[in-house]
C-alpha cells in the first residue's frame, strides 16, 4: 500500500470512528438524562451533562478530522492537521466548565442535605451499567484508532469515553451508597466525577497545547538523529526542526557532507536519508538539505581538484612539492585551442588566485596551458594498407621498448585536424601507472616521428594475468 493509499484509508477510518462516537454519545446522554431526572441524582445528571458536552465534542471531532485530512493549499502550506488540535482544545474547555459546575453543585448539596432527594431505582442502575459497557468498548476502539492514525481529535474522544467510564463507575458507587442509607454518597460521587473530569481535561489540554506550540513528540528527535547518522556520507547534523501537524510530523533537516563529494553522490545521500527515515518513522516528512564542509583530512590534491571542478576546468599532471616548508604546486590546464591566449591566461591566473585564497598565500603556483579540442571531429577510416603500416610502426616501437606487448585493435581515422590513432596493448599487471604511462608516451612519440600528419595517439593498456 502506498503512502497516499494509507492516508486515505486512515482518513476513512477516522471519520467512521467519529460517526460511531456521535451515535454512542447521543444514546447514552439521553438515557442518563432521563434516569437522572427520574431519580434526582446529581451525579447522574452531571454525567448526562458530561455526555451532552461529549456529544457536541464528538460532532466537532467528526468535522475536525474531515477538515484535517484536506491536502495543503495556498493558504495552509503545511496542511490542515492542526484543526484537530483546535477541536481538542475546545473539548478541553468544555470539560473544565462542566467540572466546575458539577463541583459547585456537589458541594452545595453536601452543605444542604435537604437538597439531596435521591430515588435510586432499577432504571438508574440499568442505564449506568449499559453506559459503562459502551464506554469501555468505545474507549478501547478509539484509543487503537487514534494511535494508528496519530489523530489528536480521536485521542481526545477516547479520553472522553475513558472519563465517562470512570465517572459512571463513581456514580454507580454513590447510588449504591445512597440506596443503603448514606444519603451524601451521590453528592460525593458527583464531586469525584468533577475532579476526574478536571484531571482528564488538564491532560488533554496539555497535549493539545504541545501540538499547537509545535512541541516535537518526546524522543523522536533523538531517534531521527540516530537514523540519519547511520547514512554513509553524513558528516554532521547541522539543523533539525520538527513540528506536529495532525497525524504527521513535519520537519527540516540540514546535514553536512564532504565538499569533495560529487553532486550526484550528494543527491544519493539525500535519497538514502529519506528512505531510512521513511522506514523507521513513516509519519515523519522532512525537507532535506546538504551543505558542503571542508574536512580536516583533505589533501592538497583533493583541494586543488575541487577548486578546478567548481570552475569547470580540466586539469591534470598536478605536481605538489614541499620545499623548505612551503608548498609548490604545478598543473596543466586545458582550454579551448581557438581561444585567444590573453583570455586563456586570465582564466589560468584566476585559477591560481583561487587556489592561493583556499590554501594560503605562502605557496608557489604554476599553470601550464594546453589546447583542448572542444569541437567534435568527423572522420573516415584509413585504407587497410595505411592502417597496416601504422600498426607495423607501433609493433616495432613496442618491441624496442620491451614494456608494451601484443599491440592490437588498431584504428586510424582521417579528420579535418589530421589522423587520430587508437590502439590496445597488454602490460604486466604489477607495473606502476607511472611506468605504463611513460611507455605509452614513448610509443606515441615514436609513431609521430615515423609518420606525418598524426595529431592524436590514444593507447589503452590492458593488464596481463598475474
Amino acid at each position: 500500500m502506498t503512502a497516499i493509499d494509507s492516508r486515505s484509508s486512515d482518513s476513512a477510518l477516522k471519520q467512521k470512528a467519529a460517526l460511531a462516537s456521535i451515535f454512542a454519545s447521543g444514546i447514552l446522554t439521553i438515557g442518563k438524562l432521563v434516569a437522572g431526572l427520574l431519580s434526582g441524582s446529581l451525579a447522574l445528571l452531571s454525567e448526562a451533562g458530561h455526555g451532552l458536552l461529549d456529544t457536541g465534542a464528538t460532532i466537532l471531532t467528526y468535522f475536525a478530522v474531515r477538515a484535517a485530512d484536506k491536502p495543503a493549499d495556498d493558504e495552509h502550506h503545511y496542511g490542515h492537521g492542526k484543526i484537530e488540535a483546535v477541536a481538542a482544545l475546545c473539548e478541553t474547555g468544555l470539560l473544565i466548565v462542566l467540572a466546575i459546575g458539577v463541583l459547585y453543585e456537589g458541594i452545595k448539596r453536601i452543605l444542604s442535605p435537604a437538597l439531596a432527594n435521591i430515588d435510586a431505582n432499577w432504571l438508574t442502575f440499568g442505564v449506568l451499567i449499559v453506559s459503562i459497557v459502551v464506554d469501555v468498548v468505545r474507549w478501547r476502539s478509539l484509543t487503537a484508532i487514534a494511535k494508528r492514525t496519530k489523530s489528536d481529535a480521536l485521542a481526545a474522544d477516547a479520553l472522553h469515553f475513558s472519563s465517562d467510564f470512570v465517572a459512571s463507575a463513581l456514580v454507580l458507587i454513590g447510588l449504591v451508597a445512597t440506596r443503603y442509607g448514606y444519603h451524601q454518597g451521590d453528592s460525593i460521587a458527583a464531586i469525584g466525577v468533577a475532579l476526574f473530569i478536571a484531571i482528564a481535561g488538564y491532560k488533554l489540554g496539555r497535549r493539545t497545547i504541545d501540538t499547537l506550540v509545535d512541541a516535537a513528540p518526546a524522543g523522536i528527535a533523538e531517534r531521527l538523529r540516530r537514523t540519519v547518522e547511520k547514512v554513509i556520507g553524513v558528516v554532521d547534523i547541522e539543523v533539525l526542526r520538527l513540528r506536529p501537524a495532525g497525524a504527521q510530523i513535519l520537519g527540516e533537516l540540514s546535514v553536512a557532507v564532504p565538499r569533495t563529494m560529487p553532486l550526484e553522490k550528494v543527491f544519493g545521500v539525500k535519497q538514502e536519508i529519506a528512505a531510512a527515515v521513511l522506514a523507521e518513522m513513516p509519519e515523519v516528512e522532512l525537507t532535506i538539505t546538504a551543505n558542503p564542509r571542508a574536512l580536516d583530512d583533505e589533501s592538497l590534491l583533493e583541494r586543488v581538484l575541487l577548486i578546478a571542478a567548481r570552475r569547470r576546468l580540466a586539469v591534470h599532471h598536478i605536481t605538489i612539492q614541499h620545499v623548505a616548508g612551503k608548498a609548490a604546486i604545478s598543473l596543466d590546464i586545458e582550454l579551448d585551442a581557438q581561444m585567444a591566449h590573453g583570455a586563456a591566461h586570465e582564466i589560468a591566473t584566476a585559477l591560481e588566485q583561487a587556489i592561493s585564497a583556499e590554501i594560503g598565500e605562502d605557496i608557489e603556483i604554476e599553470t601550464h596551458i594546453e589546447p583542448l579540442e572542444v569541437t567534435e571531429l568527423s572522420g573516415e577510416d584509413l585504407a587497410s594498407e595505411a592502417r597496416a603500416a601504422i600498426k607495423a610502426v607501433l609493433v616495432e616501437g613496442a618491441q624496442a621498448e620491451g614494456i608494451l606487448q601484443d599491440v592490437h585493435f588498431v584504428r586510424a581515422r582521417e579528420t579535418s585536424s589530421g589522423i587520430v590513432v587508437n590502439y590496445h596493448c597488454r602490460v604486466d599487471a604489477t607495473l606502476s601507472v607511472h611506468a605504463v604511462h611513460a611507455a605509452v608516451d614513448h610509443l606515441d612519440r615514436h609513431l609521430r616521428a615515423k609518420m606525418e600528419n598524426i595529431v592524436r595517439v590514444v593507447g589503452h593498456a590492458d593488464p596481463l594475468p598475474y
